[in-house]
């Protein structure tokens, strides 16, 4: 049976690459409205052309040919939805269903870890999302302690974490909601405690929010409580808090209080309030010493915490490679794709995929310790 050249393919590695289709037709010598009849499926390219295409977008010619599922954009939890471009958010939807596609061929090979986020449908207050944000920290035995490190709980949870290297600094962190869920890290933060609240946040949407869009203000919101409580349970706010000092501010606690447990000296404070454990003067003073000091795009001390790096996506790599000889060459031809096009998917840099290649031989269970 003769395959059909699929316009929705051509679309899909022209968005991934954040190209417009006037960009794409300088390129390869055409008008843009022939490039939109590619797409729609109203005319079929030369030979010639499918090559210029190939190359112009780092895929190979097969790569057009592909008729798999596509993600849609009520999938994705965007961060305020409503002011994120919609160019930005077909990038971010193009590159989902790319890294999606990856998990799939991955998994015909690996025993990835087990997908453990449960599906919450009663949220009606702060009271429940207090509750289930307790019940989460039971099922995933994580006790009423400081979570060690973020990135690796989602992953052990069967979430990869992910970068999209090009777009980071113009989305902010979010969650794919597919069989596999995808969470999606903004590079452009570099503090750590910042990007454990977005990890946070983003479990919070996968837990509550199945089906629902999400970005407006209530549903923000509820993932900000889901990452406050997640993060500082209220019975340990309640007992370890360092409590003010008459109307003072105890700023000395607050700082040990944050390398405990690994979340900024803002989001204590507004965690503190949220439980009346200060007032709301007191908080609001808090705000103002932060800004006075520098501290509110950034806080002095986040160096002292270490960095949360995702794990998942290159340790399966690593064990196709050792496991079952497929390196990253032999990958890309499989998802039809560029090398290059590979690193973009992968969030990888070229070193990292170069270390990947070199073969050793170990059982292809995946969990991170």
């Amino acid at each position: 049976m003769t395959m059909e050249f699929e316009g929705a393919a051509l679309r899909l590695a022209r968005i991934f690459c954040g190209l417009s289709l006037e960009e794409v037709a300088v390129k390869v010598d055409k008008s843009r409205q022939y490039l939109h009849k590619l797409e729609t499926g109203q005319s079929k390219p030369t030979k010639e052309l499918l090559t210029e295409l190939a190359d112009t977008l780092q895929v190979e010619s097969d790569f057009f040919f592909n008729r798999e599922l596509k993600l849609y954009e009520d999938q994705f939890h965007f961060r305020s939805l409503m002011t994120t471009k919609s160019s930005i958010k077909q990038v971010a939807v193009a590159r989902g269903e790319m890294v999606n596609r990856l998990i799939r061929t991955l998994e015909e090979y690996l025993e990835l870890p087990e997908v453990c986020i449960p599906s919450y449908d009663q949220v009606t207050s702060v009271s429940d999302i207090e509750h289930i944000a307790e019940s989460c920290r039971r099922d995933w035995g994580l006790g009423l302690g400081p979570i060690d490190n973020m990135t690796r709980l989602a992953e052990n949870l069967g979430a990869p974490v992910i970068t999209f290297a090009s777009v980071s600094k113009q989305i902010d962190a979010l969650s794919v909601a597919v069989e596999r869920p995808l969470i999606v890290r903004n590079t452009a933060k570099t503090d750590t405690c910042r990007q454990r609240f977005d990890i946070g946040h983003e479990l919070g949407h996968l837990v509550m929010h199945e089906g629902v869009i999400t970005g407006d203000r209530t549903t923000e919101s509820q993932a900000n409580r889901f990452a406050s409580a997640l993060l500082l349970p209220r019975s340990m706010m309640a007992k370890l808090f360092p409590r003010p000092r008459g109307s003072r501010l105890n700023w000395v606690g607050i700082r040990q209080f944050k390398q405990t447990w690994k979340v900024s000296k803002a989001a204590i404070l507004y965690r503190a309030r949220q439980l009346d454990l200060i007032t709301e003067q007191q908080y609001k003073t808090g705000v103002i010493t932060l800004r006075k000091y520098g501290e509110s795009n950034g806080e002095k001390d986040d160096n002292l915490i270490a960095a949360e790096p995702p794990e998942l996506l290159a340790t399966a790599l690593k064990a196709l490679a050792d496991n079952h000889s497929i390196g990253i060459e032999q990958l890309a031809r499989m998802l039809k794709v560029k090398r290059s096009f590979l690193e973009e998917v992968t969030g990888l840099s070229s070193h990292q995929l170069n270390q990947i290649d070199t073969p050793l031989r170990s059982k292809p269970k995946l969990r991170l310790v």
